[in-house]
């Protein structure tokens, strides 16, 4: 049984210019229009710049898998260069490339291993924090995802524990930086300047990495100082680290902005993707109880190990459409570097060239149903195939999340702890509202009712 989850309904028609600053000022989901989901490519005449939206599976294909030919634009570099800085997500060329080989490693299927036992600690403290409100009210859960997954990063990245006041001030600093980079991103479309949603975007920046800096900056002094460390957490690995071409290692400077990027890229868009999975979960009573069996079966009644992520495939199922529904990345910008034709338009060289996985997800041709909650798709040959050529909630080719394996395990590990204690039930009165910002959230919350088992 499916069901079709909340998204905004498409406009009839293509918005005129100024139409689309107004509707995209807010949320870039806002502009788009019924063939949007349905066409091959689109082209958006702005001023100065022509901007490409690409759909066809081949060429998505093809332009993710040479980094060369297609690198990251330099709009998406701009809106996000106050949080992340110079770093994996950011940068181009032969630099990226240096920044993969040394943050690579620290994500080796080894070292997830040993920090699931952190992840597991994590996700007992949430669990703590939920029996105080696991008594039918109406509860968001916005905030507690926002918190787990950000003291799992502090956990198994930073080896040090999350206090209430600090998760509060991240996850506050982060609405405030996706408000702003978002508008800082419409106003440079524009050819407009920036400078106040710039300014925004930095002073939330600021509250952040002023954070992780902090304890950065502490680990290296231990470093340097001979003091010896038996932590086996990420910061660990990359500092360890040393470019097998090029013999060198990670600064101070460019460890705080690979860990920056680490926050936002297994912080925030692991909240988003569990915030909407407890609100689809909430609407389907039925896929609680496969779930709680699948558990039991696998698990019993001891506590989760590592080796139980891969065993719960229908846990895993939800999670995998939760992306497809609402990745919480929902467009990668590339730049064409050289004047070409695709599907017969003409791209300039320069060009920004937008995928996105909001409407590849949803594409009217490449998917059944493309709008409903259908977990049980990835088990048919149909969904299969979809997802082979039209999934790509972690990107794809060289520049794939290092993270993947990473959000996983933390995704399944946090949903098979709250769904095998609560039942969580909708909250009829609510229903979120869908933006796209720096990630897809919730423009009015999730909220959801929980009561134990």
């Amino acid at each position: 049984m499916s069901f079709q989850p909340p998204y905004p309904k498409p406009h009839v028609r293509k918005s005129s210019f100024i139409l689309r600053f107004l509707r995209g000022w807010n949320s870039w989901i806002d502009v788009l229009f019924e063939r949007s989901y349905s066409m091959k490519m689109g082209k958006i005449s702005q001023p100065g710049m022509d901007i490409f939206m690409v759909n066809d599976a081949d060429w998505v294909r093809r332009i993710l898998g040479d980094t060369h030919q297609y690198p990251k634009h330099e709009l998406m570099q701009r809106a996000l260069e106050p949080l992340l800085g110079s770093s994996i997500f950011t940068t181009n060329g032969d630099e990226w490339e240096r920044q993969r080989r040394l943050v690579e490693p620290a994500f080796a299927q080894a070292r997830l291993k040993l920090v699931f036992s952190l992840m597991a600690d994590a996700a007992a403290s949430m669990l703590q924090r939920l029996d105080a409100v696991a008594d039918g009210r109406s509860h968001e859960v916005d905030g507690e995802m926002s918190y787990v997954t950000a003291d799992i990063i502090f956990r198994t990245i930073l080896s040090d524990n999350l206090e209430a006041s600090t998760a509060q001030e991240i996850y506050d600093a982060f609405l405030e930086f996706q408000h702003h980079a978002q508008r800082a991103m419409i106003l440079m479309i524009y050819r407009l300047p920036p400078v106040l949603s710039t300014w925004g975007s930095r002073r939330a920046a600021r509250k952040i990495r002023a954070i992780l800096s902090g304890i950065i900056a502490r680990r290296m002094a231990e470093r340097d100082e001979g003091k010896l460390s038996d932590r086996q957490d990420i910061l660990s690995g990359m500092m360890d680290a040393v470019d097998p071409v090029t013999g060198d290692s990670l600064s101070y400077e460019e460890l705080v902005d690979q860990v920056c990027t680490l926050f936002l890229a297994g912080h925030e868009t692991s909240a988003s993707a569990l915030t909407w999975a407890l609100y689809l979960l909430s609407q389907c009573p039925h896929l609680q109880d496969k779930i709680v069996a699948e558990i039991e079966a696998v698990v019993g009644d001891r506590e989760f190990v590592a080796g139980d992520i891969k065993d719960l495939p229908a846990l895993g199922n939800v999670f995998r459409e939760t992306l497809r529904l609402y990745p919480p990345v929902g467009f990668f910008v590339r730049e064409a570097t050289q004047s070409q034709c695709i599907r017969k338009k003409d791209v300039k060289a320069g060009s920004p060239i937008l995928i996105s996985p909001w409407l590849l997800h949803r594409h009217r041709t490449l998917w059944e149903r493309p709008d409903d909650f259908a977990p049980e798709r990835f088990e048919t040959e149909a969904g299969k195939a979809s997802a082979k050529c039209a999934y790509i909630p972690f990107s794809k080719g060289p520049r794939v999340c290092i993270g993947a394996a990473y959000a996983t395990q933390e995704a399944v590990l946090i949903l098979a702890s709250i769904v095998r204690r609560y039942r969580v039930d909708a909250d009829p009165m609510h229903v979120p509202k869908v933006v796209g910002r720096v990630t897809v959230r919730s423009g009015n919350g999730v909220r959801v009712r929980l009561h134990r088992r």
